[in-house]
This record gives C-alpha cells, structure tokens and sequence, in this order.
C-alpha cells in the first residue's frame, strides 16, 4: 500500500492541511458511492455537472465528501480548503488546486506508471481515431508484439479480451487501472484514443506516450468546447502539456496529417518549436509517408507508399472501403516506420486487416444493392463516406441519418449535416439518433433546414422512428443502390431521455432484409 507522501510526489502544489503523509493508502477512488474503507477519496465533479449545473459546485463536493467518509475514506483531496477543514479531525485532508489533476497524476503513481514500461500511441483527432487505432494495433500484433491492447470508442480490447469502458478515452484512474491490467495480462503496446473531452478533462494526464497522431479536424463536440478554438485547444494538449510530460520519461514522436490545414497549423505554431521530432504522411503534399498511385474499388483500397525505411516501395491492397481509409492506413504505416518494423510484415499486417465494427461496415443478405451502416456523425464524417461511395457507386446513394442531442447542443451541427447529405445524396431519410434529453423532432427539423439549403426538399423523408425508417430505406432501394445507415455504426443502443434502449443498426437491416427475402 503506497503512502500519502508517494501518492503526492508528482503533486509539488499539494498541501497536506491535515494529518501525517505517512499515511497508507488502500485504493483511490473519485465516485464516493464506491469507497471503501481505507481508501482515498479525490473530489471531481462528475462531467454530467459542467453540461448541467443545476447544483453549486460548492454544495456538490460538500454531498460527495460527506457520502465518501461514511462508505469508510480515510483521508479526501479537494479544491475547496473550507470544506476540508470542516470535515472531522481524524480525517486527513489534502488541498489541491486542480482535483483532476491530481487525481491523474496519484492514479499513475497508485499503479507503478505501467505507460513509462510499454510502447503507448495516442491518436487525436475529429475522425478516424477508432480505425486507425485498429489498424495500428493489427500490424503491431502481425510484427512480432505479444500482445497489443487498444483503449477507445469500441472499449478496451486485447487479442482475446475486451470490455466497455464508458467513454472513448475513460476517466484518468480507469486509464491508470486498464494500463496495469493490460501490462500484467503481457500487453507490450497499447493504442490508445485520446478524444477532445479526455485531453479536456486531463484524463490522460500522467501517460508517457511513444507517438502521437493527429488524423484530422472538423466540426463537432461544439456542445461541450463552446466555441472552435476551445476544440482546437483541448487537441493540440497532446502535443504540449501531455508532450512534455511523455518527453521526460522516453523519447517522444509526433505524426501528423499534414494534407489538413490544422495538420499544417499544428506544425507551424506547435511542433516546429517543440524540442521533439515530427513525422508527416500525406496523399497531397510532400510528406516522409506518401501514397501514391491510388486505386479505389469496392473491393478494397490500393495505394504504394515510396521510400519506408531505406528506401522501399510497398505496394498495399487493403480491404478498407474509400480514401480517407488510405489516409487511417497512412497513419498505421506511420507508425511502424516509426518502429522500424520490417517492410514486409507491416505489408502483410495491413493487407490482412479489418475495419473495426460499425465503420464502412457491409450489410449482406443476398439483397441486390449495397448497405453500410458507419459511425459517422458529424459534418465531415458524413462528407467523407458518401464522398467514398460516390466514386464507386454505380446506382443511387440512400443516406438514413440522424443527430445525436446533447445538453446545450450546438445547433449549427445538425443543419451542416443535413447540407452536406442533400450535396452528396440523391435520396435522404432523416431519423432520430440519439437525442437523449432534446427534442427528436426539432433536431429532425434542424437537419431539414440543412437541406432546404441545397433545395433537395423533395428528396427527402422524414421518420422519427429509426427502425420505421430502416424499414423504409430499404424498401425503396434498387438493384446497384448503395443504402447507408450513418451515425451509430458499432452502437447497440438508442439513448432517449435517461435511458438506453436495445438497438443496433446492423442487426434491424438484417432482419428487414431477410424479410424481404421471405416475402
């Protein structure tokens, strides 16, 4: 059991108002409702509070405190120095000037730092972040890794393991927790997302990464950031704060999009000044991993990528669907130059990989047209796909599409969804997502308004039933149509209100479908 003066080492600013550092320690926890007895409880208002704030903040860590010392804490790390100093005597109390941090930082230091002794790659980024991350660890494992570990949107996941973790990056003592079980199973890398609401809210604080990418940027998660540049800033903390961090423990690298104009910018205001190298991959500009040669079926993906290593062409087939797939697998390839693997494993790695569930991910029943259900869910996301499948479609493209709500929704979002479809679709279905607590049918008409902009009105139907509208979707397809089911991809839920409801895309398409075959 590691005492208060180990868990604070890397907390300088902790001040300890209360009791001894000597002080041991049994578990650390940030949700009062499971402390036990022993255990050091880190006040963090939960992340449903920076949406809300229906409740102080003051009020808030008063309840979670008082809750976690009768489950049996010992000893509470807090921002607030009134309330700890009335809590009773026999408790030690540790003033922090940033819970979340601290709790980060003491999470790392709980588990023995299990990143400082394993190759860690993060990936930042608007889209891409979840196949890339699969891709990466495919080819980890094919070139002679033990073992690979990734951490993301589709949980953790190992070899033979995989579990749900809540969030696309988990909160900092999940991470901790999930890289400590990871090393002890053998795990020897891990590919970890680092979305915009984990760098945010520091829960990657603490991890000494290997390699950083960043795939692209675009709208979304303005709900949360507020405003673009809050978005953009919450990003670029993986190539400073996080940066600096990873460079005192082991040799750090970033890998950078440098066709995305924040690509560029990253490396203009950033990198270029940073005291850590840089590596860039492209399909456009003059970068270090470059494809070339490009050729687009629905097959597959195949592209050849001049001077790997010491000077090798590799020529790549990959049975990924569209050209933002070749900029994932640029990123993957990326990687292992980095690494050195050998240029014929990581041929071999990648020609063999699979796309993550519910990303370009084909529907088949022995139907006459062609259905995708894919993740994405944002302006850019939705361009790029139906970008891909128009230049291989040879019927009509049939876009089924919603917009998940949020409290405070950036009501910007859905209308520039609903334009970019109407642009790139010739039919549109717009439906319910997950609207949680708004309103399904003012989001509906938000993405309306979107089309009524491109003056594709008479192209579109509306259903508020999702399944009614799957229904209908692939009813009205024809021979050589290509249908996509865009914006829950791998999901197996719809969140209406508080609560989650069975409900997969994939599995209602293959049940309708094979009705229609019945019929």
């Amino acid at each position: 059991m590691p005492t208060l003066e180990c868990l604070l080492s890397s907390l300088p600013e902790a001040q300890i108002i209360c009791g001894s550092k000597d002080t041991h320690i049994t578990e650390l926890f940030c949700d009062s409702r499971k402390v036990l007895p022993g255990s050091l409880f880190i006040c963090v208002l939960p992340d449903a509070y920076l949406y809300q704030r229906i409740h102080s903040g003051k009020e808030l860590t008063t309840i979670y405190i008082s809750d976690s010392i009768k489950q049996g804490a010992i000893a509470i790390a807090a921002e607030d120095e009134e309330i700890l100093l009335s809590l009773p005597d026999h408790i030690v109390k540790i003033l922090v000037p940033n819970a979340r941090r601290a709790l980060a930082l003491m999470a790392a230091e709980f588990y023995d730092h299990p990143s400082r002794k394993m190759v860690l790659v993060g990936l930042t980024g608007t889209n891409g972040k979840t196949t890339t991350a699969n891709l990466t660890a495919q080819i980890l494992r094919h070139s002679g890794f033990k073992s690979v570990g990734v951490i993301g949107t589709l949980g953790a996941t190992t070899e033979n393991t995989s579990f749900d973790t809540g969030h696309t990056t988990p909160g900092s003592l999940a991470v901790q927790r999930i890289l400590s079980e990871f090393l002890k199973a053998g795990v020897e890398a891990v590919v970890m997302e680092a979305s915009s609401h984990g760098l945010a809210l520091q829960r990657v604080v603490g991890c000494a990464f290997d390699i950083a990418i960043f795939t692209n940027f675009t709208q979304d998660h303005l709900d949360f950031h507020k405003t673009m540049e809050e978005y953009w800033a919450a990003k670029v903390l993986l190539f400073t704060e996080i940066a600096k961090y990873s460079t005192t423990f082991k040799p750090f690298t970033a890998i950078i999009n440098i066709d995305d104009n924040y690509g560029r910018k990253l490396i203009d205001d950033v990198l270029n000044k940073a005291s850590y190298k840089h590596k860039t991959y492209s399909i456009v500009e003059n970068s270090v991993i470059k494809a070339e040669n490009i050729k687009l079926a629905t097959c597959g993906i195949e592209f050849s990528v001049g001077k790997y290593g010491e000077g090798e062409t590799i020529l790549f087939k990959v049975p990924l669907v569209g050209r933002f797939n070749v900029y994932n697998c640029l990123a993957a390839i990326s990687v292992a130059n980095h690494l050195k693997i050998p240029p014929v494993q990581l041929q071999e790695g990648l020609n063999s990989a699979k796309a993550p569930a519910g990303r370009m991910e084909v529907i088949s029943e022995g139907q006459p047209f062609t259905v995708i259900v894919d993740f994405a869910h944002s302006p850019d996301a939705l361009r790029e796909i139906l970008t891909a499948l128009g230049e291989l479609a040879t019927g009509r493209i049939i876009c089924l599409f919603g917009c998940g709500g949020r409290q405070n929704a950036d009501r910007s979002k859905p209308v520039n969804m609903g334009a970019v479809v109407a642009e790139l679709a010739d039919l549109i279905i717009i439906t319910s997502d997950n609207p949680r607590f708004e309103d399904p049918q003012r989001i509906m008409e938000d993405i309306f308004a979107g089309v009524k902009i491109k003056g594709k009105e008479s192209n579109t139907t509306m259903e508020i039933d999702r399944r009614k509208a799957i229904e209908y979707a692939l009813g009205i397809a024809q021979e050589g149509d290509t249908v996509v089911f865009a914006g829950k991809g791998h999901e197996t839920y719809q969140w209406i209100r508080e609560k989650k409801f069975p409900f997969d895309d994939r599995e209602i398409a293959r049940e309708v479908l094979r009705s229609q075959q019945k019929a």
